[in-house]
């Protein structure tokens, strides 16, 4: 009788301790509101893909020649993601002093018309290494840096040095005055599933997406230059310049089938037919 006694009382403390534990605790947190903006970071041309005219789409972005004498104006685009009271600034465009393509405002400027400094982006998250991406990724040297692992050892290591990744954009983080973290794989950035770097190597050795969940818009996904325009995404074109080609393949099946599962919306972010996906600045996607 007193064994059974015992164990009933044992049974009451340990409820009671975890009905304490609950309290102590507090109610479950709210997830932050998360919003998605648009910022223009580059100034396209509208004759022809790519940055220098002439140039065949055939012969760049299809190593199967599929796009011979199409034309499709490009654009360069940066996002910020406000996660709760934090922020996250993901690619940096071309820099300002970029031959015919560089942006009409900053974005820096960009980001003071919405009252933010750079010191309040928490994070930089950058798709991939080249030029048109990281271009004005300096001006973020208080944020941690985010980047795929792969193209940090481009930028940092000699024996894996990559022709079109040049460190210099990167010296506050190669210097190890400001702080980095090379992302290996997926990362989910906040740890609540609601902003998370997809690895989708190939155009690069560390190329990543992103995946932002919005509570109005719902799943969204930003491509980098996993994709750069509608028929190389819908074809699975293979760009000349892609570091490897199974893995550019291997990428994008992956990505359909999460945009697929999960009825994201796919922003290609150089495609200029898909900004009116977002609303137009200085509006933001909830």
């Amino acid at each position: 009788m007193r064994r059974t006694l015992s164990i009933a009382a044992a049974g009451i403390c340990a409820n009671a301790l975890a009905a304490f534990s609950v309290l102590a605790q507090g109610a479950p947190q709210a997830t932050p509101e998360v919003t998605l903006t648009r910022l223009d970071c580059g100034t396209g041309s509208p004759r022809e893909i790519g940055m220098k005219p002439p140039l065949d789409a055939g012969l760049q972005f299809s190593d199967t020649y599929d796009y011979k004498g199409l034309k499709v104006p490009l654009v360069y685009s940066c996002y910020l993601i406000k996660h709760g009271d934090d922020y996250m600034v993901w690619d940096t465009g071309h820099p300002m002093n970029a031959p015919n393509v560089a942006p009409k405002v900053s974005l820096v400027d960009l980001l003071g018309k919405l009252e933010l400094k750079p010191e309040n982006i928490k994070y930089v998250g950058i798709s991939h290494y080249h030029g048109d991406h990281v271009g004005q990724v300096a001006s973020f040297a208080k944020s941690t840096l985010l980047i795929g692992k792969g193209d940090w050892d481009a930028l940092t290591d000699p024996a894996k040095k990559q022709a079109m990744a040049d460190p210099a954009n990167f010296a506050p983080w190669i210097s190890g005055g400001s702080k980095v973290q090379p992302v290996p794989a997926d990362k989910d950035v906040f740890g609540d599933g609601t902003v998370v770097m997809l690895n989708t190597p190939g155009h690069t050795p560390g190329h990543h997406s992103l995946l932002v969940k919005l509570q109005q818009m719902g799943y969204v996904l930003l491509a980098g230059d996993l994709t750069h325009f509608r028929e190389n995404y819908e074809n699975n074109g293979v760009p000349l310049f892609n570091v490897d080609r199974s893995e550019t393949l291997a990428s994008l099946d992956r990505f359909k089938k999460i945009a697929a599962n999960l009825k994201a919306t796919v922003i290609i972010q150089h495609d200029e037919r898909d900004i009116s996906k977002l609303p137009a600045f200085p509006a933001a996607a909830k």
